[in-house]
């Protein structure tokens, strides 16, 4: 995939967890970072590991399908989260919310489930999407600009499919 930011995008984490990426990030000069994620506990760990860095990221906690982002966001980065969702109107908040976030022009960076991926995570069922799907549920708010379909390997070894997507925030308005 391209490269989709610059170092003064202000870029949020979805599921951020104790996250290194957020670390990667500040590793490589970017500020602007928000790391979103429902467990209080995974963003103190976060907070932890950043150490004297922690004042550098804005941490929310928030369930993603209910967050309020002002200013606009460059990129919205979500690996394993939007999967989680199975239920069609738990997505659509989640699609509600993105295109709230994201400045036309924007970037969507989504990380799910292939169709031949695993049908549950952590004992919870998940959806599996290919990135027509994705291009489909994410409609008109974005387009598909690129996606690759990726092999992960679990700490223990596994292989899980992934079908990785960019997309792009359209100028279309919200209340239309």
């Amino acid at each position: 995939m391209r490269r989709v930011s610059a170092p003064s995008d202000r870029i949020v984490i979805v599921g951020a967890g104790a996250s290194t990426l957020i670390s990667s990030l500040l590793d490589d000069g970017y500020h602007g970072i928000i790391a979103v994620d429902i467990s209080v506990a995974a963003l103190e760990q976060l907070r932890a590991r950043l150490g004297e860095r922690t004042d550098e990221v804005e941490t929310v906690v928030s369930d993603v399908r209910d967050v309020e982002l002002d200013p606009h966001v460059d990129v919205w980065h979500d690996r394993a989260t939007f999967h989680f969702f199975t239920d069609e109107d738990d997505q659509s908040r989640y699609v509600d919310r993105a295109a709230a976030a994201v400045r036309p022009g924007g970037s969507l960076i989504l990380a799910v489930f292939a169709p031949d991926g695993p049908e549950q995570c952590s004992g919870l069922p998940v959806r599996r999407w290919s990135a027509t799907d994705l291009a489909a549920r994410f409609a008109p708010w974005f387009e598909l600009t690129d996606h690759a379909a990726r092999i992960h390997t679990t700490p223990w070894g596994a292989s899980q499919s992934f079908t990785h997507t960019l997309m792009t925030r359209s100028d279309h308005d919200l209340d239309g």
